[in-house]
């Protein structure tokens, strides 16, 4: 019972957070507005027997480079979020081991030799492609029932708005006002057997701009 409380929750909040996301970003930015040019590869996986474990764990990142093409240095503030069609939502890099991020370093050394970790980018981006930072973007593994995953990656605007919860209300009774940031959406579905876990195959359904 309890259990069946907590998913009709996060059918609830997944509900709401579309609903708001109805709100689409400006068609002409804000004088002040800016948005990163991004660049990312798609999701794979890694599995590693981490030091005191037995069994290997997985892991699933994905790679993307920032540039800041605008007039002027930005400061910016990258978080991402993995969501499955089963209600699972995990943020990136939370209490992610550091060897994964050493190992997927070194599987990528030869591109991205300045790779970063997404928690430790907080910070300003300076102008031009010289100064373009890739970063690593990691999860453990989701939900091997899931069919379809989306990416919710923040912080490469800084474009908002505020808008009325549709269903919380303040003591007075009035809607709660909620901030949607301009957010990239990266959608994919997902085949093969869940129990074969490493032939999983991720296919690529597009990417959008929404506030969320």
């Amino acid at each position: 019972m309890r259990r069946f409380i907590c998913t009709i929750l996060v059918i609830i909040s997944v509900m709401a957070c579309i609903s708001m996301a109805a709100v689409e970003p400006a068609v002409l930015p804000a004088p002040d507005g800016w948005t990163l040019d991004s660049v990312f590869e798609h999701p794979q996986q890694i599995v590693l027997t981490l030091n005191g474990q037995s069994q290997p764990s997985r892991f699933w990142y994905t790679l993307i480079t920032l540039t800041n093409q605008t007039d002027s240095d930005v400061d910016f503030y990258p978080k991402c979020e993995l969501m499955t069609d089963t209600f699972q939502i995990i943020p990136a890099s939370k209490s992610i081991p550091a060897e994964v991020f050493t190992q997927i370093k070194n599987r990528h050394q030869n591109k991205y030799p300045f790779l970063e970790l997404l928690e430790g980018t907080d910070g300003k981006l300076l102008q031009g492609s010289d100064n373009a930072r890739d970063i690593a973007i990691i999860w453990p593994d989701f939900d091997a029932q899931a069919k379809n995953i989306q990416l919710f990656i923040t912080g490469l605007s800084n474009e908002t708005v505020c808008v009325d919860h549709p269903t919380d209300k303040d003591e007075q009774g009035n809607p709660v006002k909620i901030f949607l940031r301009k957010t990239l959406e990266l959608n994919y579905s997902i085949t093969g057997d869940a129990a074969f876990r490493s032939d999983a195959v991720l296919t690529y359904n597009g990417q959008q701009w929404i506030m969320r």
